[in-house]
């Protein structure tokens, strides 16, 4: 139930949404002053929330910064890498389609040809509220096999659909030290706040490894600050997730 109503929520609360209920609102109202507000509210918000510069400030606030290697230990035991729209698999084609967090393992790939890493254990489950057989970790770790990477060294958690079962399934495989006590937490910048939170809470100590941050320098060019984009009503909606995410588990004493 607590992984259904968060899907409803993630929705009802997509910036996206609200400017087309404002505008839905609009176009229902017989008071011409009301019409007039609701789209002036409806223009506002969307100017608001297309901004680049904005958008690039407030996801700053969130972001856990980018780790250099330099920075890290020499060898991990294991990475752990967190699933989350990375791959899915299209079914008319039977091919494996990447998505946006895919940065996540390409990272741990990198780490684990380098020898910074000896492991991979992916966890992701289905994180769908319809396509229930589609296991993320389980087609990730395919492809890493089909490239390469031997399956001994691919660890995985498929029955994982949040942040919260990610942490107690890794807890489990993890914590009887059979696989080493190094671990390095791989997963999205905007995430990261919350993974590592999540994983503290269950006891398992975690070096955070943050990926495709969404952030870069700041910039004042025109274009930055007044041209409207609509990559930045994403920034939102990340943002949205990450914050609402983390007071809900909060409140739930899943962090």
């Amino acid at each position: 139930m607590f992984f259904v109503i968060s899907k409803i929520l993630n929705y009802l609360l997509t910036p996206l949404v609200w400017i087309i209920l404002l505008i839905v609102l609009a176009l229902f109202q017989k008071d011409i002053r009301k019409t007039k507000r609701y789209l002036a509210i409806a223009l506002g918000l969307c100017l608001f929330l297309s901004n680049n510069f904005l958008a690039d400030e407030f996801m700053r606030l969130w972001e856990v910064p980018v780790v250099q290697e330099s920075q890290l230990e020499p060898v991990y035991d294991v990475g752990i890498i967190l699933g989350g729209g990375m791959i899915q698999k299209d079914q008319q084609t039977n091919r494996l389609i990447f998505r946006a967090n895919t940065d996540r393992f390409l990272q741990a790939l990198d780490l684990y040809k380098h020898g910074r890493i000896k492991k991979m254990l992916i966890s992701g489950g289905a994180g769908h509220l319809i396509y229930r057989n589609i296991l993320e970790a389980s087609l990730l770790k395919s492809y890493l096999v089909k490239v390469g990477i031997p399956e001994q060294d691919i660890l995985v958690d498929s029955l994982s659909d949040n942040t919260h079962q990610n942490a107690i399934n890794t807890a489990k495989i993890l914590k009887n030290g059979q696989y080493g006590s190094k671990y390095l937490l791989i997963t999205s910048s905007s995430h990261m706040r919350r993974a590592i939170a999540c994983y503290d809470k269950q006891g398992l100590i975690c070096t955070p490894y943050p990926t495709n941050k969404m952030t870069g320098r700041r910039v004042y060019s025109f274009q930055h600050l007044f041209i409207p984009e609509i990559r930045s009503l994403l920034f939102y909606d990340t943002l949205i997730h990450e914050c609402l995410g983390y007071t809900v588990y909060k409140i739930m004493g899943y962090v």
